[in-house]
């Protein structure tokens, strides 16, 4: 796999919530944890509707989670910065 251009902030938002295991947040949102630990890694971008909930899960603003542009730390392979 390959790393996507979206970036995220799951793990920090995990241990800022009692330190969330991946499988707690993974049965709470209704995935595996090995895909909770995929899109952690930039491995995986989620469905929306994933992306939603995990959202949701934080109580907070799918923004809060989920970031895409320039600001991004993580390149789109053969695309100018």
């Amino acid at each position: 796999m390959t790393e996507t251009a979206v970036t995220n902030t799951i793990r920090k938002l995990r241990f800022e919530h009692d330190e969330m295991t991946q499988q707690d947040l993974a049965e709470r949102v209704g995935v595996t944890r090995q895909t909770i630990n995929a899109i952690e890694l930039g491995k995986y971008s989620p469905s929306l509707e994933v992306a939603f909930r995990i959202a949701a899960v934080f109580q907070v603003p799918l923004e809060r989670v989920f970031g895409y542009g320039d600001d991004n730390a993580v390149r789109i392979p053969g695309r100018k910065p």
